[in-house]
């Protein structure tokens, strides 16, 4: 077999896309992995200008580039910017972005430039993924923090205000005036009991203790219980009463269920919601569905976005994945899997 041969079936082995051109940036070389990646074929290519290749807006100055990579003496370099990013254009006109780096070599016949390139959509989509996912779990805890901050100001700081007011009140009539202070005693043990009850329910939101003491089929019970005593909204419960989750599991499982009726609560407008927990060898299900309103998930991000976006961390940070599926006036299901990871016994 002749040097070339070989050389040309090893290039055509190759992973990523190698492209050569002659000093007028015309394509001599152009392997397979190139014709995936663009989708053109090499005789669409072989002899036209390397520019078709690349988005209109970037062709002048690529050229350029060249160019002065060219007079640089340089035998190779990265191509792009800091995080070594170009785009290329594929045969249907779809831009995309790549990490390529760039080599010259004398030859007889003139300089030739050799493009080395790997198509890199899949990992800059999921880096845009992860940046849009830590701004909106941002947006979660700060929705949090003001949720309990107004609650705490406006049930907890109100009434105890109110009671050192009827204190004060009592320490200058307790004497002279006993039975007004023994109505005012009246007013303050009911409202002693209303912001006792008040502690408990932002406590229960924060961390249920009936999850850590009973465990997860509990909780669960609770969590539906409180929703439709809260909403007025029907809900079917259906999960194994022999469900059993070790932690961090447990917690995700149920603040997925809990926050899912929230939402449900808040925005749907249903009369019925199921909430189903089943599970697989090395995984739980959860499916929480309603028959409300909907809504457009493609749609601008509204008010229930960061409901959603919460519902989505939680699963994220145990490798799990949450899906959305709604539609105006269909209702609204939340289905999530988690991958449990089971402890080896000692």
């Amino acid at each position: 077999m002749r040097l070339a041969q070989r050389l040309g079936g090893l290039l055509d082995s190759a992973m990523d896309g190698i492209i050569s051109v002659d000093e007028q940036q015309r394509v001599i070389l152009y392997n397979r992995a190139a014709e995936k990646i663009f989708g053109w074929n090499a005789a669409a290519v072989l002899g036209q200008p390397l520019e078709r290749l690349m988005p209109r807006r970037y062709r002048g100055e690529h050229s350029d580039h060249v160019r002065t990579f060219g007079r640089t003496g340089v035998t190779s370099r990265r191509m792009g910017d800091r995080t070594n990013i170009v785009y290329g254009l594929r045969a249907n006109g779809e831009e995309f972005p790549m990490e390529a780096s760039i080599s010259q070599l004398e030859t007889a016949q003139g300089k030739v430039y050799t493009v080395i390139m790997r198509d890199v959509t899949e990992r800059v989509r999921a880096e845009r993924e992860l940046a849009t996912f830590a701004a909106e779990s941002a947006g979660v805890r700060e929705q949090e923090k003001s949720r309990i901050a107004r609650e705490l100001h406006d049930e907890l700081a109100q009434s105890l205000t109110a009671l050192k007011m009827d204190t004060i009140f009592l320490q200058g009539n307790i004497a002279t005036n006993p039975a007004g202070a023994q109505a005012k005693l009246d007013d303050m043990l009911r409202m002693l009991d209303t912001a006792v009850a008040s502690t408990r329910r932002i406590a229960a939101d924060l961390r249920p203790l009936v999850l850590d003491d009973l465990g997860l089929v509990p909780a669960i019970e609770w969590a539906v219980q409180n929703f439709t005593q809260r909403s007025g909204i029907k809900c079917v419960l259906d999960l194994d009463e022999d469900l059993e989750l070790e932690e961090p599991y447990a917690t995700a499982a149920f603040r997925i269920v809990q926050e899912s009726l929230q939402n449900a609560a808040k925005h749907s407008k249903a009369t019925k919601v199921r909430v189903r927990v089943s599970t697989e060898p090395e995984a739980i299900l959860l499916r929480i569905e309603d028959n409300g309103v909907g809504f457009a998930p493609d749609a601008p991000r509204k008010a229930h976005s960061l409901g959603i976006a919460g519902l989505r961390e939680r699963a994220y940070l145990l490798r799990g994945k949450v899906a959305i599926h709604s539609a105006p006036g269909q209702g609204t299901t939340v289905e999530a899997r988690i991958p449990v990871e089971k402890k080896e016994a000692a």
